[in-house]
């Protein structure tokens, strides 16, 4: 999967005690406190890594641009508020481990890709030697997950070393085109065309998996339909915001039904987070009401099943009506 995470801010959103000085007093240093705020967040991102990547492969035989993947995410201690910390807290030597293997794709099928396992080498890079800020520095690691994304469609595989010497080479399956990155803080979820951003924070977390699986699908959707360059082009005027929105909401249950999920379960999500116009995610205004919500993702949910029934899948590229023209106006 194209994913990377904002790993940069995990230490003061989660209140963990990473501490961010120069000069470390290790008397002081909790590490086990570390390794369970580390963890907790890495359980999150976890949740939101294998519910997408049900979605991106699920759907890969409709998006325009399908792309391999492995469905891995690495951590780089560059990215944490100490990452002297962060590499004591997790027993590293240098700074890359993985992160998270979705469950069910080739990282986690090959079983040599569990979480925090160390990393040496991508192919002949090192990804350690690569250059970096002294802290809460994320951009190398968005550059490592852009050079295995480069490895995976140049060779059709990539190679990874770890710190015990022994190596994997994993290859990939195509997946619909979108990173997922979980947010340190905040209650927002948002798509800006290539990734889908969701705060630690936002209520569906709490939610179960297929209604969790909704609010990702309506981000996804936004990214599949091409809404972020629509906009960038026809102007953000709330009732062209107010197409997509309504766009990506008819999607859900398309990309839920593929990925395995109760399109219904589109439906619950919104009764059960029953967003205001201008609450969490949505501005006033840009969105409709929830009772409007749910009811355009049931107009759509007789004819999946149809289809289902008639084709085995949903083909939402051939047979989803849409609003908007991405690639012109109105």
């Amino acid at each position: 999967m194209r994913a990377g995470v904002f790993l940069a801010v995990i230490g003061a959103a989660l209140a963990s005690p990473l501490q961010a000085r120069d000069a470390i007093n290790w008397n002081r240093i909790n590490l086990d406190a570390e390794r369970a705020v580390i963890a907790q967040f890495q359980a999150q991102d976890q949740r939101l890594q294998d519910v997408a990547w049900k979605l991106v492969r699920g759907n890969a035989e409709f998006c325009e641009g399908a792309v391999p993947s492995i469905g891995l995410q690495l951590q780089d201690t560059a990215s944490y508020g100490s990452p002297a910390v962060a590499r004591a807290a997790l027993g590293l030597t240098g700074d890359f481990a993985v992160q998270t293997s979705a469950k069910g794709s080739p990282a986690d099928i090959t079983g040599a890709l569990p979480t925090n396992r160390e990393i040496t080498l991508i192919d002949q890079t090192a990804p350690s030697t690569l250059k970096a800020g002294r802290r809460f520095y994320w951009e190398r690691l968005a550059k490592v997950h852009d050079l295995i994304d480069a490895s995976l469609g140049a060779s059709g595989s990539v190679s990874f070393t770890f710190a015990d010497g022994s190596s994997a080479r994993v290859e990939p399956v195509d997946v619909c085109p979108s990173r997922f990155e979980l947010m340190g803080d905040g209650q927002k979820a948002v798509a800006d065309g290539n990734r889908v951003v969701i705060g630690v924070e936002f209520p569906a977390f709490r939610y179960d998996e297929p209604e969790f699986a909704a609010l990702v699908s309506h981000e996804l959707a936004h990214n599949l339909l091409g809404h972020t360059a629509w906009l960038d082009r026809n102007g953000r005027r709330r009732s062209h915001t107010r197409l997509t929105e309504r766009e990506a909401d008819r999607l859900i249950p398309w990309l839920l039904a593929n990925a395995g999920y109760d399109p219904e379960s589109a439906v619950r999500f919104f009764r059960n987070l029953r967003p205001a116009s201008g609450s969490l995610l949505f501005f006033r205004g840009t969105h409709p009401k929830w009772r409007e919500r749910a009811a355009s993702v049931e107009g759509e949910i007789a004819f999946i099943k149809q289809l289902i029934a008639r084709d085995g899948k949903a083909d939402w590229r051939t047979h989803f009506r849409r609003e908007i023209d991405p690639a012109a106006g109105l």
